[in-house]
């Protein structure tokens, strides 16, 4: 069989998606499916939201890119205004998560390199850890389904168990950079990060000099119930990456920085043709303006929370296939208990029953619905997964 057109690195499934509207997608032959994927928590806004669409489609007739050779105003209004509600005194605008993972990593090294301590190059990560694709980014992980076949990867990089302080702390040497965590694992399994654990993390960085570096592109941007998952902490980081829900649906990304921690970071150390353009800025903003609207977050966090509720009542009732619910907010996982195999009950759930989900990690299903969902697509989510796992059942027998 000759290559595929499209390079055949993904398993595509049956689904082939040519419209969507609200919380729901529509295949070639106008088939319906709730969308509790959300394009791997991308789709904040569910689809075709009428701001975003209205912000890009006026911004694409104005000005798309320019480049970043000359003074961006668009850029300087969303920065700030990220600013304004996290951490952060200044942004990098990219076109992806792992863009911003590898500008993170460039300004944590750049750090330590201007304050004459070059050697502080690595970087503490952990265990089933995923921060994107690129050379960078797969050695930041130690996991071997996206490392095989890519080596050598770059050094700089210490693995150890998510979630296990002490294991964290003993890593810390006099090469060391700071952490890279994600605040909630996502591909991972839906662990969240405990209490401890990050604010350990934090301790540690103030302690040692180092920093605290967040990777919040799945589980920032409201997903937790909260703008960024870091407030469930108490704590600050001292850089962080987002993407997915930033542009609801449009490439984009950001590295974000306080001043000190970007204090390398000056004219000429990084860039990005396309990185901040107009449209992506348009984007950007519509975003934030609905989900900074009053009462939004609450109702997230509201939904987060009836969902969990319907989920554990649910479980009893097919004790024999689930075993726990994991994550925050409308960034939750069930865990399947074995035989059941995570990938191939998404696959039965899309298949049979209309309901889109996506694997993860241990065992694990993701549910990472739209954030503007309501009690009634609650309720079909549940009658749609409480169908999916008697007929499961049913089927494994």
């Amino acid at each position: 069989m000759p290559i595929t057109p499209l390079m055949p690195v993904y398993p595509r499934c049956g689904v082939r998606p040519v419209r969507g509207e609200g919380v729901y997608l529509y295949g070639e032959q106008g088939e319906r499916y709730l969308d509790f994927a959300a394009g791997i928590a991308v789709n904040a806004l569910g689809h075709g939201h009428p701001h975003l669409v209205k912000a890009i489609s006026d911004q694409a007739a104005t000005l798309m890119h320019v480049s970043n050779l000359y003074g961006s105003p668009q850029g300087e209004a969303l920065a700030q205004r990220i600013i304004d509600v996290s951490f952060a005194d200044t942004v990098f605008f990219t076109n992806s998560g792992v863009e911003a993972i590898e500008c993170a990593i460039k300004t944590a090294r750049r750090y330590h390199y201007v304050n004459g301590n070059p050697q502080r190059h690595k970087l503490i990560t952990f265990k089933n850890a995923f921060h994107g694709r690129s050379i960078g980014a797969i050695s930041a992980t130690d996991q071997p389904k996206m490392r095989d076949g890519f080596e050598p990867l770059l050094p700089g990089f210490d693995y150890v168990k998510f979630n296990d302080l002490d294991a964290a702390l003993a890593a810390i040497d006099d090469e060391t950079a700071g952490f890279l965590v994600e605040t909630v694992q996502g591909e991972g399994g839906m662990t969240a990060g405990t209490q401890e654990f990050i604010q350990g993390l934090r301790k540690a960085c103030d302690e040692h000099g180092l920093l605290l570096i967040l990777d919040e592109i799945q589980c920032g941007y409201g997903r937790t119930g909260k703008m960024w998952a870091y407030e469930h902490y108490g704590i600050e980081p001292d850089i962080m990456t987002v993407a997915k829900g930033i542009g609801a649906g449009f490439p984009l990304g950001a590295c974000l920085a306080t001043e000190e921690a970007a204090k390398g970071m000056v004219i000429g150390t990084h860039g990005s043709t396309y990185g901040g353009n107009p449209l992506a800025m348009a984007a950007g903003q519509a975003v934030l303006d609905v989900m900074l609207e009053d009462g939004f977050l609450e109702n997230v966090e509201k939904m987060g929370d009836r969902l969990r509720q319907a989920f554990e009542q649910m479980i009893p009732n097919h004790d024999h296939l689930f075993e726990e619910i994991r994550g925050k907010g409308l960034m939750l996982g069930i865990k399947l208990k074995e035989p059941a195999v995570a990938r191939d009950f998404v696959a039965h759930l899309r298949d049979n029953h209309g309901l889109l989900t996506v694997a993860a990690g241990e065992n694990v299903f993701r549910v990472l619905p739209p954030l503007v969902i309501d009690e009634g697509h609650i309720a079909e989510c549940v009658e749609l997964l409480s169908a999916g796992a008697r007929s499961y059942a049913v089927a494994g027998e």
